[in-house]
């Protein structure tokens, strides 16, 4: 019988390449964490080859949405080349991050990942890797945000170890559930125990994230905010015509908050061209994205103005820039200024709180609502909500919708509304317990009136930061180093 198995060279690559679609399809817009516990089991049980392949296909179906840069000829890319670069950056992400999961396979393979003592270290290590990536160039959306928008019970646990701690609880399911199949497949005895056990952990997780969903302190009224959503399409954003109807609809809507007293007018990313002026002189603050030059840098900027002012008095320029679309390595020597329409741009400082009169705000601006620890800070130093502006178009609405659950985890994390401000979408506001309060509908040019309740105090995660994950690290390692032959 034995001479009729399959060699586990073809086995396990293939259950390790399915179980990573399955992580990929439970990611927003599903965020259904039960399909990722049951796609983690092939993950701790197979070896790294399985692993490497898992990582590549996850991020191959959670990304998928890269392949909407297609067409690029509107940047001089033939059109016959489109569609393969469009596919052979989607693929080079996609191995890089199987090479990520197959090294921490490879770790975990190496201590045995049978241990529960490897499962804490591992689990923790997984989870700190993502908040590192999310400071760098690569990273957009990981096991972190699975549990939304599906599971915002579980989602609670982020408010006191943030998005690294939320992957590490879907590691640690994933693994139990793993010990619980392997019980039952062994027919040992006390698996009733096991099953009993791992049903209990998952309902006392989602009771300490219920218990953690708990308003903050409020300071005054809710503020109202008018949102604009210009849905105007990238490829034409700054011709003539698209610019002229740009500042139109925005005199329009510094009147319209003028006359139901908004506190502020907000447009998304890049609204506003470089040394652009507002076209009225109203009564209301102005919170736009738009362009500014450095010195010999141009940046993409938050810019700030004040009431009765037509030129930006403050800003918060963009830190992290997109890989190719707005930053090249080495770009200035190569002369190459990358895929976006408004050539290469330069970072501006880490720090994502926004100074001003009405109170400061915490501000990130587009993938930057990856980082959650940069919004932390940002209510550590005093933003009373947060502001999310981008430009998502013409990627297509899964983007959106990650974008919208990553928004929901960030309000959780940092305990602070969340208001969303995009071109196409999604133009939303997010209360401090994750819930959508209210959406504009996605890809359409509208305007709405948002409120935001600007709120004090500090949740566990703004407090700790990734300690809670560093001694999970620290105790796995202990254990594990205790138990070793």
């Amino acid at each position: 019988m034995a001479e009729n198995r399959r060699p586990w060279w073809i086995s396990a690559p293939l259950v390790g390449a399915l179980a990573g679609a399955l992580a990929g399809l439970a990611l927003a817009p599903l965020g259904w964490p039960p399909l990722l516990w049951l796609a983690l089991v092939p993950l701790w049980s197979q070896g790294p080859w399985a692993g490497g392949l898992w990582g590549l296909v996850a991020v191959l179906v959670s990304h998928r949405w890269l392949l909407g840069l297609h067409p690029l000829d509107w940047i001089g890319v033939p059109l016959p080349l489109s569609l393969p670069l469009c596919w052979l950056l989607l693929l080079l992400i996609a191995l890089l991050g199987g090479l990520l999961v197959a090294g921490w396979r490879l770790l975990m393979e190496r201590l045995g990942p049978e241990r529960w003592s490897t499962a804490l270290l591992g689990a923790a290590l997984w989870g700190l890797a993502e908040v590192l990536l999310a400071k760098g160039p690569l990273f957009w959306i990981g096991l972190g945000a699975v549990a939304l928008p599906g599971d915002r019970v579980l989602a609670g646990l982020a408010r006191f170890a943030g998005a690294g701690g939320l992957a590490a609880v879907q590691l640690l399911l994933g693994w139990g559930l793993w010990r619980v199949l392997a019980s039952l497949l062994a027919g040992r005895r006390g698996w009733r125990r096991v099953v009993a056990g791992w049903l209990a952990a998952v309902a006392a997780l989602h009771l300490l994230g219920w218990g953690q969903l708990q308003p903050g302190e409020a300071i005054g009224a809710a503020v109202p905010l008018l949102v604009v959503q210009p849905a105007i399409p990238t490829r034409e954003k700054f011709s003539a015509l698209q610019q002229e109807r740009l500042l139109g609809r925005l005199a329009a809507a510094q009147r319209e908050a003028s006359q139901r007293q908004a506190e502020a007018v907000l447009l998304p990313e890049g609204a506003l061209a470089l040394g652009q002026a507002l076209p009225l002189q109203a009564p209301v603050e102005v919170l736009s994205g738009g362009f500014r030059q450095e010195g010999t840098e141009q940046r993409s900027a938050l810019l700030r103005f004040p009431p009765g002012a037509v030129a930006p008095a403050g800003w918060l320029d963009k830190h992290r820039l997109v890989p190719l679309g707005e930053w090249v390595p080495l770009g200035g020597l190569l002369r190459w200024s990358g895929l976006s329409a408004v050539g290469g741009l330069s970072p501006g400082s880490a720090s994502r709180l926004l100074s001003r009169p009405a109170g400061p705000i915490g501000v990130a601006i587009c993938y930057e609502i990856s980082d959650g620890s940069a919004l932390a800070a940002a209510s550590r130093g005093g933003a009373r909500w947060l502001l999310a502006s981008a430009n998502l178009d013409p990627y297509p609405l899964l983007l959106q919708r990650q974008f919208a659950a990553l928004a929901q985890l960030r309000a959780i994390e940092a305990g602070r509304w969340l208001v969303s401000s995009a071109n196409t979408g999604p133009s939303l506001v997010v209360d401090a317990a994750g819930a959508v309060r209210q959406q504009l509908p996605a890809g359409r040019p509208a305007t709405a009136l948002l409120r935001v309740q600007p709120l004090v105090g500090l949740t566990p995660y703004a407090r700790l930061g990734e300690l809670p994950l560093l001694l999970l690290a620290l105790a796995g390692g202990l254990l594990r180093w205790r138990r070793s032959p």
